[in-house]
């Protein structure tokens, strides 16, 4: 259903009756149910095929409505300041009391919490008056959908609405990072960068799965795909990068936002070639370099 006031009213409604509706956000579109019932966020589960030991992204529409969730130390308010609305997930200690069913934060005593930028998504929000559980709107381990028939094509069937407006901005879920004693610790990278948070940071070497996106496979085609490639190989569809121009690009001129922005959509599109393989050229590995190396890296891995 195309976005508007119509659409909105219809996802507002499914959203109080427990059922999950997807949505765009700035990142990726996003499969959204309220966060406070554990019936609801079990229908994201099933649609997705997603392992209930992954936690969920919670968003919120406002400042008031993340701290009656959350603890905010002053170097998260800081961050919330200068990053919301916005593609930054905080992983902050959860409030006792808190109405978020515990299925939604895989029995952690931290939730992730996002403030989306978004209009759709910001509409719903306002229009529920609920946090809302958001995963990307795609079956488990899939590549991420940036457009409505990449949600249509991995979950048609599963869930009772889609809100399509159009392409999303950004193509890569948000930088998730952790607040703790007032460090900081990013457990996913995304599109705001080590660079852009301005304060010392360093990558989580835990183990543990405290954040969506840790899964060693994850975002991944259903062809096997090879990294680095300066050319293609038998049966593979190359997406280039720079002076590597393959049979698709991510950025002709080498533009890293540009990479970003196309990167899921072209693995779809590689996808549904009838290639048997996907290579991706060499990404430089600094700024949005470092989200897009690791999606393709986990993409890639064995599944």
């Amino acid at each position: 259903m195309p976005w508007g006031k119509t659409a909105i009213a219809r996802a507002a409604a499914l959203i109080a009756e427990g059922q999950p509706v997807a949505i765009p956000t700035e990142t990726v579109y996003g499969l959204a149910a309220r966060a406070d019932s554990g019936e609801a966020v079990a229908r994201i589960y099933a649609a997705k095929g997603r392992p209930s030991f992954n936690p969920l992204i919670i968003h919120v529409a406002s400042m008031e409505q993340a701290e009656q969730i959350a603890h905010f130390d002053d170097t998260a308010r800081d961050l919330a300041a200068r990053f919301w609305p916005g593609p930054l997930t905080l992983v902050l200690p959860l409030r006792e009391g808190a109405p978020i069913a515990s299925l939604a934060t895989a029995g952690l005593d931290t939730i992730a919490l996002r403030m989306p930028a978004h209009p759709a998504m910001h509409a719903l929000l306002e229009a529920t008056g609920l946090p809302l559980a958001a995963p990307s709107a795609n079956a488990s381990g899939g590549i991420s959908p940036t457009r409505a028939e990449h949600v249509l094509a991995s979950l048609g069937g599963r869930i009772p609405l889609i809100v399509d407006a159009g392409p999303t901005g950004l193509g890569l879920e948000s930088t998730i990072v952790r607040v703790k004693d007032g460090a900081l610790e990013i457990l996913r990278p995304g599109p705001v960068t080590p660079e852009m948070l301005g304060l010392p940071v360093r990558f989580t070497t835990d183990d543990a799965i405290i954040a969506p996106g840790q899964l060693a496979s994850h975002y991944a085609p259903s062809k096997p795909l090879r990294l680095n490639a300066t050319s293609a190989g038998p049966g593979e569809w190359l997406i280039g990068f720079g002076t590597v121009a393959g049979n698709s690009s991510l950025s002709p001129s080498g533009d890293l936002a540009e990479a970003a922005t196309r990167l899921f959509d072209l693995l779809h599109q590689a996808d549904a070639t009838t290639f048997s393989k996907i290579s991706v050229a060499p990404i430089p590995n600094h700024g949005l370099g470092l989200a897009i190396n690791d999606r393709l890296t986990r993409a890639a891995a064995p599944r």
